[in-house]
């Protein structure tokens, strides 16, 4: 059964366009440094998944495009590398910390703004609405995809 997510990624380090600009249109989810979003990644996300593609900490804040899981996590070689920003000195390649999975662009689409989307009482459920809420990935339900997928490309008449 697939699975829904919303994904944080800021702009300036990973945008929709550099997803779009990438080879395949597939990139490495990297730099997730929270045990829950790693959790997320370890025990449920699967190929296939569907991804809303979320640009936060920017001026204009939201879901930028329509993207999938493309495989199953695995090490994220960021942890250790002393040049990334990502290093972790408490990881080794014997027992990785942190994972990452690769992710396929579906589609970028116009802007879903986190102001438009806090009025809209069909994702009111959402948990990137709840307050407090700072994780990296969340799941998102199917109601809610389905919601911000009308959102995002509404039927033709």
């Amino acid at each position: 059964m697939l699975r829904h997510w919303l994904m944080k990624s800021e702009p300036a380090d990973c945008s929709i366009d550099d997803l779009l600009e990438a080879p395949g249109q597939t990139l490495d989810w990297v730099g997730v440094r929270n045990y829950q979003a790693r959790n997320f990644m370890r025990d449920a996300m699967r190929p296939g998944d569907g991804v809303l593609f979320y640009h936060s900490s920017c001026a204009l804040p939201g879901v930028a495009g329509v993207a999938e899981v493309a495989s199953k996590a695995g090490p994220d070689a960021t942890q250790f590398d002393p040049s990334s920003r990502y290093f972790d000195a408490k990881s080794s390649p014997d027992s990785p910390r942190w994972l990452q999975v690769r992710v396929r662009l579906v589609a970028k689409t116009r802007l879903l703004s986190l102001r438009e989307m806090r009025g809209r009482p069909e994702l009111s459920t959402m948990v990137l609405l709840k307050p407090g809420n700072r994780l990296s990935i969340t799941p998102v339900t199917a109601a809610e995809w389905q919601a911000v997928i009308a959102l995002l490309c509404p039927p033709e008449n």
